[in-house]
């Protein structure tokens, strides 16, 4: 499939017609209650998307309940003037790419015409005319369960193709792909050099996470950063952590850490599963070795352990991290360790 850029470069703002030509549809988009130091991670965003020399393909990346989503749609909040089109679309049970072509092509009130290929000439071609920001999240449903990470399934491999053409080609719009997942369109050696960067987002230390879960729910509030950590700072976790204090402990923090137990809620159980039937066989192998291991460990402890050749040891290493449930130590060796809650699991679960 080719794609092909309009040859008209985007009009002047101060030529334009004194009609705004504006369409927003966040009907798919989630509602934000709540948010909590990003302050940092949404001047990257306006940086990338506003600012001269902006980007034109972004990724927010990290594991599930870290708060990309909510990222984005604060960023998309605050943002609503400075775009003429602006989509959200959830790609948790995806469509074809021609689906999607003819589905952005409608909001955007053009009539799709011609062959597929004229669809995306005609869908970059608006993206050159006008300023879009389009949103993608949950775009690892894209991606091949029980393989390596980033591998597009069968089905949607036009997709990359698309990608690569929303990089590569010059326009003035913007892509945001929300993703559990990286894969190669989503990364490059020189960021500065090439439109596409990537965020990557950790857990957050910081009080301000549980009082806007509705603080007063909890009591302790000297134990809530002890609670935090506990959890990586992951909100996902924090707000079902939350709730269970509430209703088990009467909202104590200080006895719920008393139990010195890591808690595995149900919904976390389910999640997990659902990331380890996602793992190729050497990414489950390596997991569940690094789950036995109650510290980090070098390249070469592995290799030791496991009968895998350096090919799959290293191409499951790079592929756990990109899939943010390995992380890398670096001190007088570099050292890998599974994340602590997800650890847990394993060592409970998948016995």
């Amino acid at each position: 499939m080719q794609f092909y850029s309009s040859p008209s470069q985007p009009p002047n703002r101060e030529q334009r017609h004194e009609d705004i030509f504006q369409k927003i549809d966040l009907s798919l988009a989630p509602e934000i209650i709540g948010f909590s130091r990003r302050e940092t991670e949404l001047k990257m965003l306006e940086n990338w998307l506003l600012n001269k020399g902006k980007s034109r393909l972004i990724s927010v990346l990290g594991v599930s309940g870290i708060g990309k989503t909510t990222l984005v749609k604060r960023f998309v909040d605050q943002h609503l003037d400075r775009f003429e089109v602006i989509i959200w679309r959830n790609l948790k049970f995806p469509e074809s790419l021609t689906s999607l072509v003819n589905d952005l092509l409608k909001v955007s009130e053009k009539e799709p015409k011609g062959t597929v290929s004229d669809r995306l000439k005609q869908l970059l071609g608006f993206f050159t005319e006008k300023h879009c920001l389009i949103i993608l999240d949950d775009v690892q449903n894209l991606f091949t369960r029980g393989a390596l990470v980033g591998q597009y399934e069968r089905d949607y491999q036009d997709y990359q193709n698309f990608f690569r053409a929303i990089a590569d080609l010059e326009h003035q719009s913007n892509v945001i792909l929300i993703s559990r997942e990286k894969c190669r369109e989503m990364e490059c050696l020189d960021e500065q050099l090439y439109p596409i960067k990537s965020l990557e987002l950790s857990g957050l230390e910081d009080v301000e996470i549980l009082r806007n879960m509705g603080g007063g729910l909890l009591k302790d509030e000297d134990n809530w950063l002890k609670l935090i950590q506990l959890y990586q700072g992951n909100p996902g976790y924090l707000k079902q952590i939350a709730f269970i204090i509430h209703n088990i402990f009467d909202g104590h923090v200080a006895d719920f850490l008393a139990e010195n137990s890591l808690i595995i809620t149900p919904e976390m159980q389910f999640g997990f599963q659902q990331l380890f039937e996602r793992l190729s066989p050497i990414e489950q192998q390596l997991i569940l070795e690094l789950s036995q291991l109650d510290k980090p460990v070098t390249r070469e402890d592995l290799t030791e352990s496991l009968q895998l050749s350096s090919m799959d040891l290293i191409n499951g290493l790079q592929s756990l991290q990109q899939r943010y449930i390995v992380t890398k130590i670096r001190e007088n060796r570099l050292l890998f360790k599974v994340c602590p809650v997800l650890r847990e699991y394993l060592i409970r679960c998948q016995k």
